[in-house]
């Protein structure tokens, strides 16, 4: 049983010829690898480390993670399933809900560290039973229902956080992100949230220097006269130095609303084996089980030092797709240059200092997004909403999510908005189906494109994670 760290040099180490592709346990020349992994590193940067600014984590932390976890996730699936894997852009909602109720960083990173030990059992569960119980489990249906809950449900957050703080430089961030994400074509196009953020930090430096101090909420939430751009963080961060660790705390509330991840976590993962065994045309149903807990390792050990939680990176399937180009060495490239890059205090102090109206441009169209690939994953699987074994319990859990309804069980807890979404369409659905009559069950179809964001014939846009 080899790592898979054993590549063969594919042809004469070259750019592959017209129709060519470079197998897994293929290389091009080390200088080509290198080059492939920095390109890997800039399609995995825009989400990678727009999620720990997001969630209140060290963005340095979290790149340097993202490297350690794809070394981790390679010799674990042995070098068979070719993927990157950033900061998970799914707790996101649970992360704002989590800083609402007033509970700490520390609460968080132990709610997804769970979550991480959680993935972990159901992938190795699923390697043990076979990839069939993730369709049984968790339908289509039922999947594309707690996606869009988790999406939808962070609404609130642009709406009152991010937004307000400058919302002209978040509707022209917002416009050049829409621009860039359909109207460029390539490798472009799947940076455009990087190209984006890029644009609303120099636009909101240039702001600063023509209109001076801006009215309106604070990071905060005050609403004091402040610059748009802060570079005080910046002059004092050190060139070269080990990003701020911390260690996890374990709270029940905390725990309870970041569990539905689990859900978009499972589908999510298993589309992206699905995509990644269409574009090389390996069988990759065996190591599906070890891809999810994989994630989930690597999650484990991302929040163990609180960084965030990780997952598989659609970008980086898009590069694959683009460049015919799937050896690990290239994602070990590209593993290596992001440990040195999170080695930069510096770096992630300028990360740290983005404007809240870009993040509110930015992030008004990946919520959007991740609540969309709900949406996505009904369609692709032809769910039929006029049954309403389908309609109604999907109906109850998304409102409850989305308007963040809750639940109270006792003075001292209760269940809302995406905990209590997520319950009821998977309880709902599955119980009504014990019961329901036999011309509404039907055959499932099963949940293999669920979380597809690639498939083999061009370069993806950055759905989000």
């Amino acid at each position: 049983m080899g790592l898979g760290l054993g590549w063969k040099l594919h042809g004469d180490g070259g750019t592959p010829g017209p129709g060519e592709v470079v197998r897994p346990d293929e290389r091009l020349s080390w200088g080509r690898t290198t080059g492939l992994g920095a390109q890997h590193v800039v399609s995995m940067f825009g989400a990678t480390f727009i999620a720990p600014i997001l969630m209140g984590l060290d963005p340095n932390l979290a790149v340097m993670m993202s490297g350690v976890a794809t070394i981790l996730f390679l010799l674990i699936t042995r070098g068979k399933v070719p993927s990157y894997l950033g900061s998970s852009l799914s707790f996101v909602g649970v992360a704002a809900s989590i800083s609402a109720a007033g509970d700490s960083i520390a609460d968080l990173t132990g709610a997804m560290c769970v979550v991480g030990a959680v993935l972990c059992l159901v992938g190795v569960a699923i390697h043990v039973l076979g990839a069939q119980v993730v369709h049984a489990a968790l339908p289509p249906v039922v999947t594309g229902g707690v996606v869009m809950i988790i999406g939808f449900n962070l609404a609130p957050v642009v709406a009152k956080s991010y937004w307000p703080q400058d919302q002209w430089i978040a509707l022209l961030t917002m416009t050049f992100t829409l621009v860039a994400m359909v109207i460029m074509r390539g490798f472009w196009s799947r940076i455009a949230v990087f190209l984006g953020l890029v644009f609303g930090y120099l636009l909101s430096w240039v702001a600063d220097l023509i209109f001076g101090k801006v009215h309106s909420a604070d990071g905060s939430g005050t609403v004091v006269d402040h610059w748009r751009v802060n570079f005080d963080g910046v002059r004092s961060a050190d060139w070269v130095g080990v990003p701020t660790m911390h260690s996890p705390d374990f709270k029940t509330s905390a725990i309870l609303l970041a569990l539905p991840v689990v859900v978009a976590l499972i589908a999510e993962n298993a589309g992206h084996v699905k995509a990644v065994a269409q574009m090389t045309g390996d069988d990759l149903d065996p190591q599906m089980g070890r891809a999810i807990a994989a994630d989930g390792a690597t999650t484990m050990l991302s929040t163990a030092v609180g960084g965030p939680a990780t997952t598989t990176y659609a970008e980086n399937i898009g590069v694959m797709a683009a460049t015919r180009v799937y050896s690990t060495a290239a994602y070990y490239a590209a593993a290596l240059f992001a440990i040195l890059c999170g080695l930069c205090p510096k770096f992630g102090a300028i990360v740290a200092a983005t404007p809240g109206g870009v993040l509110g441009g930015i992030t008004v169209i990946l919520y959007g997004m991740i609540g969309l690939l709900g949406a996505r994953i009904w369609i692709e699987n032809r769910i039929d909403f006029g049954n309403p074994l389908n309609l109604v319990p999907v109906a109850a859990g998304v409102v409850i999510g989305i308007g963040n309804v809750s639940l109270e069980i006792t003075d001292d807890f209760q269940l809302d908005g995406i905990p209590l979404g997520t319950i009821v369409v998977i309880v709902a659905y599955h119980g009504l189906r014990l019961f329901a009559p036999p011309y509404l069950k039907g055959e499932a179809p099963l949940p293999d494109a669920a979380a597809v964001e690639a498939d083999g014939e061009g370069p993806t846009k950055p759905l989000g994670h």
